[in-house]
């Protein structure tokens, strides 16, 4: 822009001097004040590169003197790893691992869709536990129809050996070597459940094929089961709501338990077919340019009308998390269940030629802006399933040594309601065990002999309830007694707003 020549006004002229001296007076008052800061984070950056420098100086002078002065030969590549896997189990932090070409190649199975495997979603602690307990191995859900689940293994069991081995002293891709392989191949594992109940199971490693969804009506209400969240998990749900609407559901249940995660944009894709635009979840990380909100798009493909309701376990976990707390957030659904598994923290895949890490680079937070890491989502109503004492678990474990299930399934693949229940009555007279417990166990194993039914309403209570919550009318009542995560965790830390 060209500014015309303008004669110069004494005043104007003083006030642009009182103006300048103003300034240059403030400029060095900022100076003064901030220039303890900058030397400060001077020094510390300095620091910092200095400690930087020097660790990795010493760290270079002890790979090479292993190199020259070591009684054996060593391969470089196996110092290499050995120094990046105690780098990142210094972080004490189960998510954060390096990635040997051999789990990379797993991890880039598993994203494909398939790998050799036994179908067990598993996690294990860094170090000893917080409870004294030995760092076994735990089940956080098994895939269904694989070989893990079909063996009954259950969310929370430990596995305590692996083929003869215990697992306490393994590294998490010591335990996935052994459990991943050929197809065709067995792995004998021991199996912990509850303090006292173990017993032994021989899993086939099979082609695991990552599944997605699965979906049918219950009478007037659709069914939706998200298995894990992959890059197809959308699209299939997309199909499931596309046949409801075709149908007239008038209310829909999704079945997240046993759900352990997956990708983080399908679990926001996919809470937008519920919500109409608004924050879906957040991440936060060291690095401010890091964080991240993410939307959901504004047009929800199932009616806001249509009420829904989400079922969690302990078995539910990350991306699963994700899309129920932002459910329930956002006053879109009822959670029916168990708390959920409590993982609230984002990783990253970075590759390092073959080899490469996984590393914990955010955590997420829900739209009512809580974190669940550690702590779960609790469901609005809560239904469990019939817990067993320590002297069941005892006659449980004689009974599942005892193969007498199994050998019934066997003989009578068939087996209606009412022979269930009637052989749930003899084996309750011989072991002292409840019929309602027995009953769910042949049931179980009847459909780990089949293709697993996409429900069953008669065993499942969880599911019994979020039916009977659409069909009698107190959806509407019930969703307005709700609460958001971070009205929960103020309730449960004593820090309530004051009334005025």
């Amino acid at each position: 822009m060209n500014i015309p020549d303008l004669p110069a006004s004494p005043r104007k002229f003083s006030l642009s001097w009182l103006w300048v001296i103003s300034t240059v007076i403030l400029c060095g008052i900022f100076v003064l004040v901030s220039a303890p800061q900058a030397l400060a984070q001077g020094r510390e950056q300095g620091g910092q590169n200095q400690n930087f420098r020097r660790y990795t100086a010493v760290m270079q002078q002890v790979f090479d003197f292993i190199q020259r002065h070591y009684v054996e030969e060593v391969d470089p590549q196996v110092l290499f790893e050995g120094a990046m896997t105690g780098m990142f189990n210094a972080l004490e932090d189960p998510y954060s691992n390096f990635l040997p070409e051999s789990e990379m190649t797993d991890l880039n199975d598993t994203t494909q869709g398939s790998f050799g495997g036994v179908g067990l979603y598993i996690s294990k602690p860094v170090g000893e536990r917080s409870d004294g307990r030995p760092p076994y191995v735990e089940v956080a859900s098994p895939i269904e129809d694989t070989p893990g689940w079909r063996a009954g293994i259950n969310p929370g069991d430990l596995i305590i050996e692996i083929n003869g081995e215990s697992t306490d002293t393994l590294t998490m891709d010591e335990v996935l070597a052994r459990l991943r392989g050929i197809p065709g191949e067995e792995v004998k594992l021991l199996i912990r459940r509850g303090e006292k109940l173990e017993f032994p199971i021989t899993l086939v490693r099979a082609v695991i094929e990552v599944p997605t969804t699965k979906y049918a009506m219950i009478d007037d209400v659709g069914y939706l089961k998200l298995i894990t969240f992959t890059p197809m998990t959308v699209d299939r749900a997309r199909d499931a709501i596309g046949e409801f609407q075709s149908k007239n559901y008038k209310g829909l249940i999704l079945d997240l338990r046993n759900n352990y995660g997956g990708l983080l944009n399908s679990a926001v894709d996919i809470s937008s077919l519920f919500l109409n635009g608004g924050v879906v979840v957040s991440t936060k990380s060291r690095i401010s340019s890091e964080n991240h909100v993410f939307n959901a798009r504004p047009s929800a493909l199932v009616a806001a009308g249509i009420p829904v309701i989400v079922l969690i376990n302990r078995g539910s976990a990350s991306a699963s998390e994700i899309v129920a707390g932002a459910l329930k957030d956002r006053g879109r659904a009822y959670l029916v269940g168990e708390k959920s598994f409590g993982k609230g923290s984002v990783q990253q895949v970075y590759p390092l030629e073959r080899s490469g890490f996984k590393i914990t680079t955010a955590r997420y937070y829900t739209p009512s802006d809580v974190n669940i890491d550690k702590i779960g989502i609790p469901p609005d109503r809560e239904v469990k399933f019939p817990e067993f004492t320590d002297a069941d678990a005892e006659k449980l474990g004689e009974l599942i040594k005892s193969n007498k299930i199994a050998t019934f399934i066997k003989g009578n693949p068939g087996a209606d309601s009412a022979d269930i229940d009637l052989y749930a009555r003899v084996l309750s007279r011989e072991y002292q065990l409840d019929i309602p417990l027995l009953r769910r166990l042949i049931r179980n194993e009847q459909n780990r002999t089949t293709i697993a039914p996409v429900y069953d309403l008669e065993y499942d209570i969880q599911l019994q309830e979020a039916v009977n919550i659409l069909q009698d009318g107190t959806y509407g009542l019930l969703m307005q007694t709700t609460k958001t995560l971070k009205a929960l965790q103020e309730e449960a830390s004593g820090d309530l707003p004051l009334a005025s």
